[in-house]
């Protein structure tokens, strides 16, 4: 198999440099030539003398309709790399790519510009979906003046929740981000939990859980109850827009409730249950587990979806 790392990101979002700089440190000067293919010349440009110390051959593939499994394969006989690395044209739609059967994507990073990230959030929502969907790593760079960053990383995990979201400015890596901006008091003991809040809690606590171990949570779910599930538990959750009307998903963590038997898949109920951290089989480790107090049935929400805008 031939190894592949991909980094996406619309035009001047930092791709180029971030290549550069990856090319130029040690642990990436292995034996054997690496191919970049470029699919669109911005206004960096990478430097001879560069390639030429990395053993880096570039091709540029600028048109979409060549960007094609026949015109991958030629390029490897051409070249023989050891290692590929294809920066991406972010206004090709990801989903059409199609490479070689052999090539295998190790790693896949989008590069943001934090600065022009709401409007393209906007204007191209399902490009930049189709981007980080499956990318392991997003990386805000010129986030210089930006304060809401922590709504920029929850537009991302509301559409890839396992990415690792990078925010840098001009002095480097941003480490601490404020949460001051959560629709819910962190010193109460009780949280209620609205439409929105909801869907904040359940990012926040992917990454941040211990900070709701021991509290209480109140809010309405919808019932899922999937096929074989252990007796005594069911998952109530919110059906969520993650980024247009065809992309939704499940958002909803296991629940532990004697009378969860009585439940029918897909009731509306009211759920009042204290959050720990245990280990569970579907999540292949520790995550969270909510323990009833009560449950009790209700109508449905007027927007029975939520969404994170």
């Amino acid at each position: 198999m031939k190894s592949v790392y991909v980094i996406n990101g619309f035009l001047e979002s930092g791709k180029t440099e971030f290549i550069a700089y990856t090319l130029a440190q040690p642990y990436f000067q292995t034996k054997g030539t690496t191919l970049l293919i470029l699919c669109e010349e911005g206004e960096v440009e990478y430097e001879d003398e560069l390639l030429k110390k990395t053993r880096t051959v570039l091709e540029l593939i600028d048109e979409e309709e060549e960007f094609t499994p026949s015109r991958l394969l030629e390029l490897e006989k051409k070249h023989k790399p050891d290692r590929i690395i294809i920066e991406y044209n972010g206004m090709w739609n990801f989903k059409n790519m199609k490479l070689p059967w052999h090539w295998k994507i190790d790693q896949q990073i989008t590069t943001i510009d934090g600065s022009t990230f709401p409007m393209y959030y906007t204007n191209m929502r399902s490009l930049l979906a189709e981007m980080i969907r499956n990318s392991e790593m997003i990386i805000f760079n010129r986030c210089d003046g930006i304060k809401d960053l922590n709504g920029y990383k929850r537009n991302i995990k509301a559409i890839n929740p396992k990415a690792d979201v990078i925010f840098e400015d001009a002095n480097g890596e941003i480490t601490e981000i404020l949460e001051d901006d959560l629709p819910y008091d962190l010193k109460q003991d009780t949280l209620e939990l609205d439409d929105y809040g909801y869907g904040i809690w359940y990012l926040d606590s992917m990454e941040r859980l211990d900070r709701y171990i021991g509290k209480t949570l109140v809010f309405t779910a919808m019932v899922l109850k999937p096929d074989g599930f252990k007796k005594g538990y069911f998952v109530p959750g919110r059906m969520a827009m993650t980024c247009c009307a065809d992309d939704m998903a499940f958002l909803g963590y296991v629940c532990e409730y004697a009378g969860a038997d009585a439940l029918n898949q897909k009731d509306w109920v009211k759920v009042k249950a204290t959050v720990t951290k245990e280990y569970w089989e579907d999540y292949q480790g520790e995550g969270p587990v909510l323990h009833a107090v009560s449950v009790e049935k209700t109508k449905a929400p007027k927007n029975e979806i939520i969404s994170f805008n």
